[in-house]
């Protein structure tokens, strides 16, 4: 008899532990997926002209998150690298968003007219430069640095986020030897291919929400 419980229990301790198992695996699977997906929003560019995610469907879209007073965001600007890959992939049909969340009155934050000067001058390239000044869309994204890179597809997935490239450094002479994640990401994609580095920690200023 006792044996036949403590057979009983043990059976019920294994199919409990495989439920918490299954049950771990499911939520894990759900939050990924759930994750992959880039949430919509609607932001107004330095010319007042509204961008909505939802509208670029069909789109390879990057997010840049953008702060000109950094100087991780220097280093890229300094040497061109950004504006290099701007140009190089809008010529391929990719919309290039550049997000600015830093707040009034905060390092980075300018006004509309103060950005397209600086973006004139620095010839930067992207599709539009974002405000977005309450932060909440950086915040929706987790944008936690300047750049953060965010790569989505057209279905709306997120395929790439994390650093620009493998130098975590403020020398525009590392440019020329670092691995460039983004351009790695969209040359997969834009080939039909997997991502094979679909996320890394993203390195620079912190957003200054």
């Amino acid at each position: 008899m006792r044996s036949n419980i403590r057979t009983w229990i043990a059976v019920v301790l294994v199919a409990a532990a495989a439920g918490l198992i299954i049950g771990t695996a499911f939520i894990t699977r759900t939050a990924q997926a759930d994750d992959a997906l880039a949430p919509d929003f609607t932001l107004t560019d330095i010319h007042g002209t509204q961008y909505r995610l939802a509208d670029l469907k069909g789109k390879f879209v990057v997010l840049e998150w953008l702060n000109f007073d950094c100087p991780f965001v220097q280093k890229h600007y300094n040497s061109h690298n950004m504006q290099n890959l701007q140009r190089t992939y809008r010529d391929k049909g990719v919309v290039w968003l550049s997000i600015v969340s830093s707040a009034a009155g905060k390092e980075g934050y300018y006004s509309p007219d103060a950005l397209n000067e600086i973006a004139q001058k620095r010839e930067a390239a992207p599709t539009a430069i974002l405000m977005d000044s309450d932060g909440k869309v950086g915040k929706l994204y987790g944008a936690r640095t300047t750049p953060h890179m965010f790569v989505i597809d057209p279905k709306g997935e997120i395929v790439y986020k994390g650093a620009i490239d493998d130098r975590r450094s403020t020398n525009p002479d590392d440019v020329k030897e670092a691995k460039n994640y983004v351009a790695a990401a969209l040359d997969e994609v834009l080939n039909g291919k997997p991502v094979t580095v679909a996320a890394t920690q993203p390195y620079g200023c912190s957003v200054k929400y």
